[in-house]
């Protein structure tokens, strides 16, 4: 690809970050689940390019970021850091609030930083074809954009509730080339499956990552891809955070405190795990706070166990914060925020206490959500609504305290393609749902145990 010449390139960072370097304890490894073993590359080969499971099982601090892949950053990165100088005003408040702008990616999102890399591996080996899922629309738009560039057929497995609340994220995936079904769908024995037990089923994203890892064994010669939760998706997201330590430096702005979202973990430990390693090191006393819908409150209610990554588990056991691999999530907006258990690696991080979570509900994000569009002129993705809710009561409660802080969120996509949300909001359709302890409970009884 040509290289381009754009003001700032330079500043785009060469490495990914691997934190697990860095931790005092390493993360629990991943289990096969026939022989309740570790999971090795082997165990993984049939589903990920080979470049991709080295640096899913890797120990190694840092990664080179390949040139080609660097060429397709330099179409939106690196991406601002922008003070929020008219929300500041607007909540009257010593605190300087900024975010990490990931919404200007050709995308709209900040998944295109794993997809690309994900598609240049899979290139790399030959591989032709990919099967994956996605729940409101981010990561399989951002996949089908990469595939695109590389030449690989992409078929993708939507969340049912979603496919119909965002039709234009369907859009953007065709127009890339993609083969969209809403999930649960006909093309899979899962997806009859669980319509022949529900017909009206809305879908989860446990649920199509299963069709879409059926799609991968059905199909020789394809692969899967997965835009959250594993090692190596986090890894490509520090881009962000590398990005946005050398930012706050040049602001002089270190954050006091860093927030982002929270759903599979990739965009929070995109922005935090640079800043958490900072932390580590003993250079700075930064919190960081993930945030949560108190509809699929993974950390803040599940379980800190060994479960599969889907419902119909096909995939390895992973020790994780889990609400259970068979929860189906209600119907908000956040569709990005639906998944029934966090990262394994970022699950660790949280038990470890090196970051905080808080959940919250639909109507509050929203209400912050346009707050932030009237005065920052970003309609923000419904997922982001969660960090820019936090940031704000991080900045109310700074004014109660008369003190100055440093405020650091992560906008990790725009909403433009998420406005039949906004209506329902407007038109005071949305309804708040608080997810309760007791299922979490039952959900527990149909966890593997491991001993």
């Amino acid at each position: 690809m040509t290289k381009k010449t754009v003001l700032g390139e330079e500043r785009i960072p060469r490495q990914w970050y691997n934190i697990v370097a860095d931790l005092p304890d390493p993360p629990a490894p991943p289990l096969h689940p026939g022989t309740m073993q570790p999971a090795g590359p082997d165990d993984l080969a049939p589903l990920f390019p080979m470049g991709l499971i080295m640096q899913e099982a890797s120990g190694e601090r840092f990664h080179e970021i390949p040139e080609e892949v660097i060429d397709i950053y330099r179409i939106w990165r690196p991406t601002p850091l922008v003070r929020a100088t008219a929300l500041e005003k607007a909540l009257d408040t010593p605190a300087k609030i900024f975010f990490k702008n990931e919404s200007v990616s050709p995308s709209g999102s900040h998944k295109s930083n794993t997809a690309v890399a994900q598609a240049y591996y899979n290139r790399e080996e030959g591989n032709h074809r990919i099967a994956t899922e996605t729940g409101a629309g981010q990561w399989g738009s951002a996949l089908a954009m990469a595939c695109k560039m590389f030449g690989i057929d992409l078929t993708v497995y939507m969340v049912k509730v979603s496919y119909h609340q965002k039709p234009y994220r369907r859009s953007m995936m065709q127009l890339w080339g993609a083969e969209v079904h809403p999930s649960p769908s006909e093309h899979t024995k899962v997806g009859r499956d669980a319509l022949a037990k529900d017909p009206d089923n809305n879908g989860s994203l446990g649920l199509a990552i299963s069709e879409a890892l059926e799609d991968v064994v059905t199909h020789p010669g394809s692969k899967y891809s997965l835009g959250s939760v594993l090692n190596h998706v986090l890894l490509h997201q520090t881009i962000i955070g590398e990005e946005a330590i050398e930012q706050c430096q040049l602001a002089d702005a270190y954050p006091d405190v860093v927030i982002g979202c929270v759903g599979g973990g990739s965009s929070f430990a995109g922005i935090a795990f640079p800043f958490l390693r900072e932390k580590i090191e003993g250079k700075t006393k930064t919190r960081f706070v993930g945030v949560e819908p108190t509809a699929c409150p993974s950390l803040t209610k599940g379980r800190f166990v060994y479960d599969f990554g889907d419902v119909a588990q096909m995939t390895p056991l992973l020790k994780m914060y889990t609400l259970g691999h068979d929860f189906m999530p209600a119907g908000i907006h956040a569709g990005g925020l639906r998944y029934h258990a966090m990262a394994p690696l970022l699950s660790h991080v949280y038990s470890l206490g090196l970051m905080e979570a808080v959940a919250v509900p639909q109507v509050a994000c929203f209400e912050a959500a346009q707050l932030f569009a009237a005065t920052e002129g970003i309609v923000p993705a419904p997922e982001s609504a969660h960090a820019i809710r936090v940031a704000i009561d991080e900045a109310l409660k700074a004014k109660q305290e008369g003190v100055s802080k440093n405020i650091l969120f992560n906008l990790t996509g725009h909403g433009l393609l998420d406005l039949g949300s906004y209506d329902a909001f407007l038109a005071g359709e949305l309804t708040d749902y608080a997810y309760p302890a007791e299922k979490v409970a039952e959900a527990m009884s149909h966890v593997p145990v491991v001993g």
